[in-house]
């Protein structure tokens, strides 16, 4: 039987924290960037995922 290779485990999992991260920091620029709610007319689309 194969040994688990726990130094690629805990790299991938890392990358995706660090992707998740990225993500959620890029999110927070663009609500930062834009008008909010009270400013304009339309609904927000943050439902929608």
């Amino acid at each position: 039987m194969a040994k688990p290779n726990y130094q690629y485990e805990k790299r991938q999992r890392e990358l995706a924290k660090k992707k998740k991260k990225e993500e959620k920091k890029q999110l927070l620029l663009e609500k930062k960037g834009l008008p909010t709610e009270d400013e304009t007319d339309q609904p927000s689309d943050a439902g929608t995922d």
